[in-house]
């Protein structure tokens, strides 16, 4: 993103957020700069509350004085560590287990069962949950596998889950959650797969964590694997960046799935691009790849 996104009118030195850090529109650009440089996040004036709100914590914790120094801070080489906490400040992490729960329907009803006939045979297959914040998707996903194949450890079955923020990662792979967080699980699951620990919070199983490979990947950079992938969750990612580069990741996608495969994205998106050629409409918000073109 240039300046000149952010900059198309009124003076750089004006104030977007007068505050205790003042937050101007020179700044709000150079953060919104480098954010879309490192993870394809398009921010814009309207989101000027939102930066102030969640960097201003991070300049309390590290004691400085501005959003002026903060951004000769992290766009300088010394300030790399602190670019990466920038990102993980910014980045939108809700999610709950079976978000949108007519995917996880169809994922048992139409798509699971063949790809377990294909893995009980010896065959091999991959999900990907792209986005995974704090785990609760691919969780769903591996939850999900294991009510219908409760031999899936012994199966050529994996699932890796993916996300930009190392912190968050990092959490996932712990797999533990408050009690509002599980409310969505099915209680028969709940009671099934998950333990109470001593701080009264839910402890995954760890049969369900090792269905589940977590990975730092930034879906801006080049991927370290070629798939192909039966199945991939890209849910309310790809609303945060541009349109063009939602049309890049939509055919990077079609790319790693053969013919069939199937795409899972958020309730507010839509394939864009090249992707519109390559997917068909099975249900709302689900895709069935159709191959290359």
């Amino acid at each position: 993103m240039s300046a000149v996104a952010i900059l198309q009118s009124g003076r750089p030195d004006e104030c977007l957020v007068n505050a205790e850090f003042p937050l101007t529109r020179k700044d709000l650009s150079d953060i919104a700069g480098m954010i879309y440089s490192d993870a394809g996040i398009a921010l814009n004036e309207t989101k000027a509350s939102l930066v102030y709100s969640r960097l201003s914590k991070r300049l309390r914790q590290i004691g400085l004085g501005s959003f002026k120094q903060y951004c000769a801070l992290v766009s300088s080489p010394e300030g790399f560590d602190e670019r990466r906490e920038m990102l993980s400040f910014l980045t939108t992490n809700f999610t709950r287990f079976f978000r949108e729960n007519h995917h996880f329907q169809h994922l048992r009803d139409e798509v699971l069962p063949g790809l377990l006939t294909r893995a009980n045979a010896g065959g091999r297959v991959r999900i990907w949950s792209a986005g995974c914040s704090d785990g609760q998707e691919p969780y769903s996903i591996a939850l999900t596998l294991l009510d219908m194949a409760p031999n899936a450890a012994s199966l050529d079955v994996r699932i890796l889950a993916t996300d930009i923020d190392p912190k968050i990662i990092a959490q996932a792979q712990v797999g533990i959650y408050d009690a509002q967080a599980i409310e969505t699980v099915d209680p028969r699951m709940r009671k099934q797969w998950f333990t109470q620990t001593a701080e009264k919070r839910w402890q995954i199983s760890d049969q369900v964590r090792k269905q589940v490979t977590f990975r730092e990947l930034n879906l801006m950079a080049l991927w370290p694997f070629r798939g192909p992938f039966d199945v991939i969750f890209c849910r309310n990612v790809v609303i945060y960046f541009d349109e063009a580069t939602q049309n890049r990741v939509w055919a990077r996608y079609a790319d790693l799935l053969p013919p069939g495969g199937h795409l899972y994205i958020g309730h507010s998106e839509r394939l864009s691009g090249e992707a519109r050629d390559r997917f068909e409409s099975t249900a709302v918000t689900i895709y069935r790849c159709k191959g290359r073109i």
